[in-house]
């Protein structure tokens, strides 16, 4: 099946058991080797695909990847880079690669845009294009893969440990497509689930799908705050799915995985970083069990709202730790880039 964004066939864009298409007139097992190199030792070019004939990666032609590399921008001494992505019809996609000395990790993108519009979050302020094909995400996996393996990055390892689905987008509000790029990028790519996670910011019905697939990946809840008068006002979709329907949701996720779920909470001056705010998340957090990722507000052009002081976040960190809950703040990388948490996009402004 070709996509609808290209005249011709890309790779990434047909399901793998249809590669055939680009092997007509080989043996049989061309388009399994041709399979191995998309899904478990991807290539930054088709001229690297050493054992397909020359015919085949003709066919393949320049359209390895179902999107051109436009942008690289690099921080932290080389340990964050950031890709902007133009796919066929001209929309942006982002992906993060954060490099560390035992991990590397890589922050991909889900949807051009975002619909849900979290007052805080760059993405969300530009308006939601389209979703992303099942495809457009794992080749966002595996030119990440290519370039740790082929390029490298200081000071850390030369493969992808861990996906985080964190970048533009909500995923599970594109979950026909979320759900078969995690397949391919598990069951085919050989990646293992534990090591992916998925956020959302309270997709009800998408919390429960996933629940129920094979697949033991994380899954990080976008709380932001813990009373429902509040939450609607920074994250709108709360007006659907309270915060009651999303900790039964997640209570759920973690009956049936037995995988600790992660609640993230964006600490922002004067809005949600006050103590009363705190003994609510932890009564939340206890419920499930959770771990709490505390995130200091990256900023973005069209949002009022300012991070919260150290001196905040500091007396935040300690009430929860003292009601028992587990309790750490994120390290910040890419801010520099427009890479860090919630600034994905935030450049085209």
């Amino acid at each position: 099946m070709t996509s609808r964004y290209f005249e011709d066939a890309v790779p990434y864009l047909v399901a793998p058991d249809e590669l055939s298409s680009f092997t007509a007139g080989e043996p049989s097992y061309r388009a399994e080797q041709l399979r191995d190199w998309l899904y478990r030792t991807p290539v930054l070019d088709v001229e690297q695909m050493t054992n397909l004939p020359a015919s085949v990666r003709e066919r393949i032609g320049p359209n390895l990847f179902p999107f051109a590399v436009e942008a690289e921008q690099v921080a932290d001494s080389g340990r964050t880079r950031k890709w902007l992505f133009r796919a066929g019809d001209g929309v942006a996609i982002e992906a993060v690669l954060m490099g560390y000395p035992e991990r590397a990790t890589l922050c991909v993108s889900s949807q051009a845009g975002c619909a849900l519009a979290c007052t805080f979050c760059a993405t969300g302020q530009f308006g939601f294009q389209r979703h992303l094909e099942a495809g457009e995400i794992v080749a966002q996996v595996a030119y990440a893969r290519a370039f740790l393996r082929q390029v490298g990055m200081p000071n850390t390892p030369d493969r992808l440990t861990n996906l985080v689905f964190m970048g533009m987008g909500e995923p599970l509000a594109n979950y026909r497509r979320v759900r078969e790029a995690l397949r391919r990028i598990i069951d085919i790519g050989g990646m293992s689930a534990r090591a992916v996670t998925v956020s959302t910011v309270g997709v009800v019905p998408g919390m429960l799908a996933l629940a129920d697939e094979p697949w033991q990946v994380n899954l990080a809840v976008s709380l932001h705050a813990a009373d429902d008068e509040l939450r609607s006002r920074l994250v709108p979709l709360n007006r659907r799915y309270p915060l009651a329907e999303v900790e039964r949701a997640a209570a759920n996720y973690f009956a049936k995985k037995r995988r600790r779920v992660s609640i993230e909470w964006t600490m922002m001056a004067g809005v949600n970083d006050d103590l009363g705010q705190a003994d609510k998340l932890a009564q939340i957090a206890q419920r499930l069990r959770a771990h709490v990722n505390l995130i200091p507000l990256n900023p973005t052009p069209m949002s009022s709202e300012t991070a919260s002081s150290p001196t905040a976040i500091r007396a935040f960190l300690d009430r929860l730790t003292s009601l028992g809950v587990k309790v750490t703040v994120r390290d910040t990388r890419g801010k520099d880039i427009d890479a860090a948490c919630g600034q994905l996009a935030a450049s085209r402004l």
